[in-house]
C-alpha cells in the first residue's frame, strides 16, 4: 500500500511539474501560474471564538488545517489565555503562524512577544498580525531561544508553511530520537532571561513553550524569568524521559505547581510518536 501511495504521489508530481514547465515557456502561461501562486498566498480565512473574530493568511493545506482546527485542536490553550489578566504581558515561544499570538493580544489587549526563527513561518505569522492590526500589540522576536547565546544551526524537517518539527543547536526532536532534517540555516540563539537583560523584553506573566524538543534547555536559561513568572504552558513528550524529568525540576524549582495536564490530538493527525505529548499548565499558587 505504502509502494502504491509513493508511486502516485510521484506520478502526481511529475504531471505537475509537466504543466508548470509547459505554462513558463510562454507570456501567458507566466501570467496564469503567477495569478494561480498569488491567488494562494491571499487566501484568507475568518475564524471567530469566545466573541474575538481573527483573520489568518491560508497559503497551503497546513495553514488550512491549523486555522480550520482552530476551536478544537487545543481548546485547553484557548482556555487558559482566555484567564489572563487583561494588559498583560505574554511570550509565545514558538509562535509558529501565530494563532495564539493573535488571540491572545486580540481578545485580552495583551502585549505579545512572538518567538519564531523559522523563515518560512515568519512570513505568514508577519501577515497575521498585520491583517488583524494588532502590530502595535505584538513583536515578533527571530531569536531562537536556548540555554545561553551561541551562534548554531536552526534545523527543520519541513520547509511548509505552518511546519513545526524543528529545533536549534540540537540534533534531537520532540521524542529525543535524531531529527529528519532536510534544511537548515545558520543563526543566533538566546537565553530567556538574556532576551530580558540583554535585548530589554519586557518579563512575562505568562509564557508558552512548544519547541519540540528542546523545553527543557529554555527553561535551563529563564532560571530568573521562572521566579517571577504567573503562569507556564509547556508542551512535553513524556517519551523523552530526560527532558520530561529536567522541565519538571526547572518548573518545581520555580515555586510553580501543575494544574492541569492534556493530551494532544496530534497523535490523530499526523504520527503516533505524539500519543504521551502532554500540554502541561503550571501556576504559582
Amino acid at each position: 500500500m505504502e509502494l502504491l501511495k509513493l508511486g502516485a504521489k510521484k506520478i502526481i508530481q511529475r504531471i505537475v511539474f509537466g504543466i508548470v514547465f509547459i505554462l513558463n515557456t510562454n507570456l501567458f502561461g507566466r501570467f496564469l501560474m503567477d495569478q494561480f501562486v498569488n491567488s494562494t498566498r491571499n487566501n484568507i480565512k475568518e475564524v471567530q471564538h469566545n466573541g474575538a473574530t481573527l483573520l489568518f493568511v491560508i497559503p497551503n493545506s497546513l495553514t488550512h488545517y491549523r486555522v480550520s482546527t482552530f476551536s478544537s485542536k487545543e481548546p485547553e490553550t484557548l482556555s487558559w489565555i482566555d484567564g489572563f489578566t487583561k494588559n498583560s504581558n505574554f511570550w509565545d515561544v514558538g509562535a509558529n503562524v501565530g494563532l495564539y499570538t493573535c488571540y491572545a493580544a486580540k481578545s485580552k489587549h495583551c502585549r505579545v512577544f512572538a518567538f519564531e526563527p523559522s523563515v518560512f513561518n515568519l512570513e505568514i505569522l508577519a501577515r497575521n498580525i498585520y491583517i488583524n492590526n494588532l502590530s502595535d500589540k505584538v513583536s515578533i522576536v527571530t531569536f531562537p531561544l536556548s540555554n545561553d547565546i551561541s551562534f548554531s544551526n536552526f534545523k527543520m524537517t519541513s520547509l511548509d508553511y505552518g511546519s513545526a518539527l524543528s529545533s536549534f543547536r540540537e540534533n534531537y526532536g520532540q521524542d529525543g530520537k535524531p531529527l529528519g532534517q532536510i534544511f537548515s540555516f545558520n543563526t543566533i540563539g538566546i537565553s530567556a532571561d538574556q532576551a530580558i537583560d540583554v535585548l530589554n523584553i519586557p518579563p512575562p506573566d505568562y509564557i508558552k513553550i512548544d519547541v519540540d524538543g528542546i523545553e527543557s534547555l529554555i527553561l535551563e536559561g529563564g532560571v530568573n524569568l521562572l521566579r517571577n513568572v504567573k503562569e507556564v504552558l509547556i508542551e512535553i513528550n513524556e517519551d523523552f524521559e530526560t527532558q520530561y524529568i529536567q522541565s519538571q525540576n526547572y518548573l518545581k524549582n520555580a515555586g510553580l505547581v501543575m494544574v492541569s495536564k492534556r493530551n494532544t490530538d496530534l497523535n490523530s493527525v499526523v504520527s503516533k510518536s505524539y500519543g504521551n505529548s502532554y500540554n502541561q499548565i503550571w501556576k504559582r499558587l
